[in-house]
C-alpha cells in the first residue's frame, strides 16, 4: 500500500462532502423511505399499547432526515400521543442540520426532542454510570454499526433498554451487496482504520445469532451511479472514488495498478449492473428487526 493513501476518516470535512456525493448519486434515501412506507407501519403497531408516552431513540441519527420518517409514520399509527424522540449523534454539525430541519418541519407539536453529542459507546458508559435504565419503545441505528468497536456488546446493551412491545431497526448494507465483494478483495491494499468497520447484514445476524436475539431481516434494492467514476478529471469522480475506498484522495495517491484493477473489477457483474448507458453499483441494504 502506498504510503501517501490516507483514510478518509482522518478528514472529516472531505468524509462529510464525500457522504453527500454518494447520497446524491444513490438510490439510498429512497430505498429507505419504500422501508419506511412499507414495512414500519406494521412493525411499530404495537410499540405504544397503553402508552400515554412513546419514546424513541435515535443511534446515529445524522441530519434527521430519516430519523423525521419515522417520527411520522409512529404519529400515524398513534395520533396525539407524546413523543420523546432522542438523538445520540457524535458530529456536531449533523445535530445543527438536525435541528434546522425539525425548525421548519411542520406537524411536530407533540414530539419533544433532545439531542445528545456524543457516540454510542459515550452514551452507554454515561447510562451504566447513571445507573438508572431508561426504557425505549423503538431504538433505531441506521448505518451506524460501522462505528462500533463492539458490535456484540452494543446490541447486548440497546436490546437490555427496550420495554413491552418494544423493537430494534439496524439498517445496514446487505451481505449481497457490492461493498461486501469490495470490502473482502481490497481491504488489505486500502488504509486500515480502526474507526471504521467492515460489517455487513450476515456479520450482524451472526452476531444476533450468537446472543440468542430473534429479528426478522428484510433485503431492498439500491444503487450508487458510479458512471462518473470511469471519466477522469471530475469532482464527483474523485469524491465517489473516496467514499467507495474509504480513502481521502484516492485519485490523486492510489497506484496506478491498484485503480486499475479497481476500476475493472467496478464494472463486473458481481459488483454493478449496466442499465442505459450508467453503471450501478449495488448498493442493496438490509433491514433488521429486533423485537424485546
Amino acid at each position: 500500500m502506498a504510503s501517501s493513501m490516507r483514510s478518509l476518516f482522518s478528514d472529516h470535512g472531505r468524509y462529510v462532502e464525500s457522504f453527500r456525493r454518494f447520497l446524491s448519486h444513490s438510490t439510498e434515501h429512497q430505498c429507505m423511505q419504500e422501508f419506511m412506507d412499507k414495512k414500519l407501519p406494521g412493525i411499530i403497531a404495537r410499540i405504544g399499547d397503553t402508552k400515554s408516552e412513546i419514546k424513541i431513540l435515535s443511534i446515529g441519527g445524522g441530519a434527521g432526515e430519516i430519523d423525521l420518517q419515522i417520527v411520522s409514520k409512529v404519529q400515524a399509527q398513534y395520533p396525539g400521543v407524546c413523543i420523546n424522540n432522542e438523538v445520540v449523534e457524535p458530529s456536531a454539525e449533523q445535530i445543527a442540520k438536525y435541528k434546522e430541519l425539525v425548525a421548519k418541519t411542520s406537524n411536530l407539536e407533540n414530539v419533544k426532542f433532545a439531542w445528545h453529542n456524543e457516540t454510542s459507546s459515550e452514551y452507554q458508559r454515561r447510562m451504566l454510570e447513571k445507573k438508572e435504565v431508561q426504557k425505549w419503545d423503538f431504538i433505531h441505528m441506521i448505518q451506524m454499526l460501522y462505528y462500533v468497536k463492539d458490535i456484540p456488546a452494543t446490541l447486548k446493551f440497546f436490546h437490555s433498554l427496550l420495554g413491552t412491545n418494544a423493537k430494534i431497526l439496524i439498517i445496514v448494507v446487505s451481505g449481497s451487496s457490492g461493498w461486501d465483494k469490495l470490502w473482502k478483495k481490497y481491504r488489505s491494499r486500502l488504509p486500515q482504520d480502526d474507526l471504521c468497520l467492515y460489517v455487513t447484514s450476515d456479520d450482524i445476524t451472526q452476531m444476533l445469532d450468537n446472543l440468542g436475539l430473534k429479528y426478522e431481516c428484510y433485503d431492498l434494492l439500491s444503487t450508487l451511479d458510479i458512471s462518473d467514476c470511469f471519466t477522469d478529471g471530475n469532482e464527483t469522480a474523485d469524491l465517489l472514488w473516496d467514499f467507495l475506498t474509504e480513502t481521502c484522495n484516492f485519485n490523486a495517491t492510489a497506484p496506478p495498478d491498484l485503480k486499475a484493477e479497481l476500476v475493472k473489477d467496478l464494472q463486473e457483474p458481481e459488483f454493478s449492473t449496466k442499465k442505459e448507458g450508467k453503471v450501478l453499483f449495488n448498493n442493496n441494504l438490509s433491514f433488521i428487526v429486533i423485537g424485546a
